[in-house]
């Protein structure tokens, strides 16, 4: 009953909107960019290529909007604004003279009409993974939530890789342009070499969605592989942050399991030593995941600390035994394989300076990007990157 009010609710506000602003999109060329894991990357590869080629572009993710040399902040764990600043943003990117707008575009978004009346151009899917069943309730729910953007599209681009390819396809309109690895598809990494600073498959992934939608917009292929080879790794994306530490440190967003997975496979092709992951799961939030990463961190990374992230009203200690179900499931120990440390300053502090040795990558998941982590209602600053320096800095005094 409140997920349909809300619905209505900001179905009203758009509408309100876009009558305020006067339809903005209208005279734009807008991009949007859904799925679990990937959005921002791509978003911003999608935006660095248009601008490498001497288009004009605004972008909404979740890290931030820029029209121009503007940034603009979007809000505490936001990725979707609200409509009435979706169309705010939008009528500014027509002000500034923007010919293109790529918006990261979420399930909560699509669900709940935020970005009704954005007349996309262009549909990107990343992939759908395990998240946000805490409020779609089922998987099929969540998979038609994202399948929404692809219904009145003019170009709908594809991850033919990702399992629910098939059902994208069936609901898709427009043209359908492919992108992928394993199997044969429109862009794939056999007609574009792509070379990349930043590491993971994952976005390898990314670049070729990027690659897609840039040149279903007519930009050259020199200009794209040029500008994805010189792309580089955003905040909060395996972000590396170095002290002169004798070992790695890396700060990733990563908060699903499928994106827990794939950041530690890429840190294990990093080490010389031990994997050592930071990482908790939000209160509130989906609670099925939280088993899956422990079992996944159990499996992919050699020590683990779990602690907290966002645990709002939720009892840290209840979330944490929720993960550890998965460390038991593989039969790891605590103390050995995982240890509980549920304040995150003292966890990223214990994995810095009592775990980590030379040639060690730690891996601190989860914020990535955000400047504040929530108790209760309230939301404290908080960055993982400057506690993370401080932690290093302690080492030089030891």
């Amino acid at each position: 009953m409140l997920r349909n009010f809300k619905n209505y609710y900001h179905l009203l506000r758009a509408i309100i909107a876009l009558i305020y602003f006067r339809y903005p999109a209208r005279k734009l060329k807008v991009i949007g960019v859904t799925g679990t894991d990937g959005k921002t990357t791509t978003v911003h590869m999608i935006s660095y290529i248009l601008e490498k080629s001497g288009k004009k572009v605004g972008y909404v993710a979740s890290i931030e909007a820029q029209i121009g040399d503007q940034k603009v902040d979007t809000g505490f764990h936001v990725t979707t604004p609200d409509p009435w600043r979706v169309q705010k943003i939008l009528k500014k990117m027509v002000d500034f003279g923007m010919e293109y707008a790529v918006l990261e575009v979420t399930s909560h978004g699509l669900d709940q009409n935020r970005i009704f009346g954005c007349n996309f151009l262009v549909g990107v899917l990343t992939n759908i993974s395990h998240e946000h069943l805490d409020y779609h309730k089922t998987f099929e729910n969540y998979i038609r939530s994202k399948l929404k953007l692809f219904k009145k599209v003019k170009i709908s681009v594809v991850n033919v890789d990702d399992p629910s390819y098939d059902k994208i396809v069936k609901t898709a309109r427009g043209r359908i342009v492919t992108y992928g690895i394993k199997n044969s598809a429109d862009y794939s990494i056999q007609n574009f070499q792509i070379k990349l600073r930043i590491p993971g498959q994952y976005n390898l992934y990314n670049a070729l969605a990027a690659t897609a939608v840039t040149s279903v917009l007519g930009i050259k292929k020199e200009v794209i592989l040029n500008s994805l080879a010189s792309f580089g790794s955003l905040q909060g994306r395996m972000e590396i942050i170095d002290e002169g530490q004798g070992f790695q440190v890396v700060v990733d967003f990563a908060h699903t399991p499928n994106a827990l997975a794939e950041a530690l496979s890429t840190l294990r092709k990093m080490a010389k030593g031990k994997v050592i992951a930071v990482f908790g799961a939000a209160g509130e939030r989906d609670f099925q995941k939280r088993p899956q990463m422990g079992q996944l961190a159990a499996k992919l990374a050699d020590l683990s600390v779990i602690t907290a992230e966002d645990p709002r009203r939720e009892n840290v200690d209840e979330i944490t035994k929720q993960i550890v179900k998965g460390f038991q499931k593989e039969t790891a120990l605590e103390g050995k394989d995982y240890f509980i440390v549920p304040d995150r300053k003292d966890a990223i502090e214990f994995a810095v300076l009592k775990l980590a040795r030379k040639g060690d990558v730690v891996g601190i998941f989860g914020k990535g990007h955000e400047k504040s982590m929530c108790f209760g209602k309230i939301e404290r600053p908080w960055s993982d990157q400057n506690e993370v320096r401080e932690a290093l800095n302690k080492i030089k005094y030891e």
